[in-house]
């Protein structure tokens, strides 16, 4: 459906919620602070903002949910925890209907990646309370797939299970083949990426697969099509938008259920959602049971390429994720955001791609502190990595391309720590 047709919609659904919110989330009616939500969907500006610290201090102060738990405590069906990425890690308390919402929403972003009745998938997030494991294996299920409910740990078991079962598809962080590449050469010599027969990867949990350095690598590498499949907010959707065969960018696919702003991140001022805008993601759900939020600041910012329909005959708006508010690194009034000093790094193949950003005090800034590692096979003594040179390259790059001044370092092959879950690009290591 378009947005027009699509409207009428939301705005009944909203008929319904925003009643729900006012009669049952003590949080809301204290932010509210007396006023009114707006009837009209499209007036929402007018209600204050809610954000994650908010969140945080009612959990703290009404545990374990918060004060915005909206239905009673035995509605709560299923319990997630955040990964506490960004901070202190969040209860999420989910309804049975919540449930099944999530699951279908999931299910069309999954469906959009190309997945479906005939592909193996292997799930491979964690398991242990994060939404990205139980449900975002449910979300897998709806597409038709045979899941493979494998979670983190244990690589070695997981190619040999790979192989085994004759799985086509993976399910993991875009950080993720880096380390099955590590693991196959340590622990199953001759045996290539290509040999798993991995045809689709379903990526998400991390930014990154934006660069098409990176897609190139793991097409290359794996004879794999990368996908961006999985873009959500814990607090919100675990999933609710993906890429299709048709673009790269992120289609919006929960128009239903939860209704997009965009906000200047540091004014909160109000901007359209319209194609080559940018703004911070600003979400309301309109259909949920146990945390609804209304106009709640995701903290991260998009840039809006299309609103009008795709190829693939879906409707709604196609976006990249620029990068996290808390992410972005202030450089003499630049503002960089991880992905951006990413596309840069990849440009290098005498590099791995990995990378840090590594702060070792508070801003501001002049320079920006870059690690990165050498690629497998270059020494640090070989080539233009020779004295150090792959470093003033880099360096260059980053001046040249962001305007930025960097300060790289050039670490050895396999220096970085590898993670299956999220790698977190920005080390702040000051207290």
């Amino acid at each position: 459906m378009t947005p027009l047709e699509l409207f009428p919609h939301q705005q009944a659904a909203w008929d319904v919620q925003r009643e729900y919110v006012s009669r049952n989330s003590d949080f809301f009616r204290a932010l509210w602070n007396g006023k009114t939500p707006p009837r009209d969907l499209r007036d929402l500006a007018g209600l204050p903002l809610s954000d994650k610290s908010q969140l945080r201090i009612s959990q703290e102060r009404h545990p374990p949910f918060g004060n915005y738990l909206g239905a009673a405590r035995e509605k709560v069906n299923r319990l997630h925890r955040t990964s506490g990425t960004t901070g202190q890690a969040m209860n999420l308390g989910l309804s049975a209907r919540d449930c099944e919402i999530t699951e279908i929403v999931g299910g069309r972003c999954q469906t959009a990646a190309g997945l479906g009745p005939g592909h193996t998938v292997v799930h491979c997030l964690n398991y242990r309370m994060w939404m990205g494991g139980v449900t975002d294996h449910m979300t897998l299920e709806r597409t038709g797939a045979t899941v493979v409910p494998f979670g983190v740990g244990g690589t070695k078991l997981l190619i040999q299970t790979i192989r085994e079962i004759g799985a086509n598809a993976i399910s993991c962080t875009p950080s993720y083949p880096a380390v099955l590449e590590r693991v196959l050469r340590e622990h199953f010599p001759g045996l290539r990426p290509t040999d798993l027969g991995l045809k689709l990867g379903l990526f998400g949990g991390e930014p990154g697969l934006d660069d098409p350095t990176l897609r190139q690598r793991i097409r290359e590498t794996w004879a794999m099509e990368p996908r961006n499949a999985n873009y959500g907010v814990s607090d919100v959707f675990c999933n609710f938008a993906a890429q299709c065969a048709h673009d790269t960018r992120l289609h919006f696919l929960a128009g239903d259920v939860l209704y997009p702003e965009l906000i200047d991140a540091g004014t909160e001022a109000a901007i359209p959602v319209a194609a080559g805008q940018k703004g911070e993601l600003v979400l309301t759900h309109l259909a949920r049971d146990c945390q609804p939020l209304v106009r709640f600041r995701t903290g991260d910012i998009i840039a809006v390429d299309e609103t009008e329909p795709c190829e693939c005959g879906r409707a709604s708006m196609r976006f990249r994720v620029v990068g996290r508010g808390d992410d972005m690194v202030v450089v003499r009034g630049l503002n960089l955001f991880p992905t951006m000093v990413a596309a840069v790094i990849n440009e290098f193949k005498e590099l791995s791609g990995d990378y840090r950003i590594v702060l070792d005090r508070p801003p501001p800034y002049d320079f920006l502190p870059v690690h990165v590692e050498l690629a497998r096979g270059q020494a640090a003594g070989s080539g233009q990595a020779a004295g150090g040179g792959i470093g003033s390259f880099v360096e260059q790059a980053i001046k040249s391309k962001l305007g930025a001044t960097a300060r790289v370092t050039v670490l050895p092959e396999a220096s970085l720590p590898v993670t299956e879950g999220k790698t977190i690009r920005v080390a702040r290591t000051y207290k």
